[in-house]
């Protein structure tokens, strides 16, 4: 197996179809393109659960950790409410380490006005590096419904909020300056570097489930074409996206060509997919709250994934191994 996310076809015949549903308080289970399952406790209430296995960010780790899950819970139309981390440490780490992982969990657990409310810590030779395990636990607020891209109908329009490949820009700044400072501006780095300001896709939720949105993707592993393809999938639609439409930072464009690395497959929270029966009433909404987004396309009828790129025509292909690993090795 390649490094990365289980291939789709992998993962539908040796995961997904080996577990049953037998309880009627599961509202979402497990299936391509759904980060998250929930559970209605009472008739009044759904909570919603995320877990993510967080490895390789370098510094800011915890940060990223907490990111990642609340982005999912978020991406359901959920409010984070609490996470509990699991904690895999290689020897070789030390107790200042340890304490700046958890402070910089704890920092945007308040951030966000979330709670760490438990988990495990372990020192292992399984691990090379530390790995966190965390599962997030989110409510979806009264009058609300959870979000599905089952709910998704051909036609619906297709946004993406600020910039794809921050998540990517930002650990490749930090953990790569030097190599990069061979060739590129310090202050192109410094701001790259700073792009974990922009992890949180958590206000753009807020605003789009509010305003119709029909189903929310972070963009995560795998990039925006990765998203596009569970979106899909999950959807049971086909899709048509203007490549050139989708927003990009130029530092993602000049670190990505540094390392030869496809900017479009490379670990992207910070981003919003969504989808929406009115468009422009959502991107009028984020726009209002500060918050960048553009339109890229739109959902279609049948299985047809097409990518346009000016006179250029093809298909988008399955997800593949993220493009952050090759950097990584």
């Amino acid at each position: 197996m390649k490094i990365g996310k289980l291939p789709e076809t992998v993962l539908e015949r040796s995961v997904i179809r080996q577990i049953g549903h037998r309880r009627k308080e599961v509202l979402s289970g497990p299936g391509i393109g759904i980060d998250c399952s929930a559970l209605r406790t009472d008739p009044e209430e759904i909570l919603v659960f995320s877990t993510d296995p967080i490895t390789g960010t370098g510094s800011h780790f915890g940060a990223f950790a907490i990111h990642v899950t609340a982005n999912d819970l978020a991406a359901a139309g959920a409010d984070p409410v609490a996470v509990m981390l699991t904690a895999l440490l290689p020897e070789s780490i030390g107790e200042p380490e340890i304490r700046a992982i958890v402070q910089d969990a704890e920092a945007v657990c308040e951030e966000l006005n979330m709670e760490i409310i438990g988990g495990h810590t372990e020192v292992t030779d399984a691990v090379g590096q530390p790995l966190l395990s965390v599962t997030g636990i989110g409510k979806i607020p009264a009058g609300m419904e959870l979000l599905s891209p089952a709910s998704i109908e051909p036609g619906d329009a297709l946004i993406v909020t600020k910039w794809i490949g921050l998540e990517a820009t930002a650990i490749l700044a930090e953990d790569h300056a030097p190599e990069l400072l061979t060739r590129l501006p310090e202050e192109l780095i410094r701001t790259a570097s700073g792009f974990l300001q922009y992890l949180s896709v958590v206000p753009e939720a807020h605003v789009a489930r509010t305003n119709g949105a029909r189903a929310m993707h972070d963009v995560t592993e795998g990039g925006i074409f990765g998203a596009l393809w569970e979106m899909a999938e999950a959807g049971g639609c086909g899709l048509q996206v203007d490549v050139k439409a989708i927003p990009i930072r130029q530092e993602t464009v000049e670190i990505c060509e540094f390392f030869d690395v496809n900017p479009y497959q490379i670990m992207s929270s910070g981003s919003m997919l969504i989808a929406a029966k009115d468009g422009l009433k959502v991107m009028r909404a984020l726009q209002d709250a500060g918050i960048p987004a553009a339109l890229i396309g739109s959902m279609t009828e049948g299985n047809d994934r097409i990518l346009r790129n000016g006179e250029e025509i093809r298909y988008l292909d399955r997800p593949k191994p993220d493009e952050l690993y090759r950097v990584k090795r």
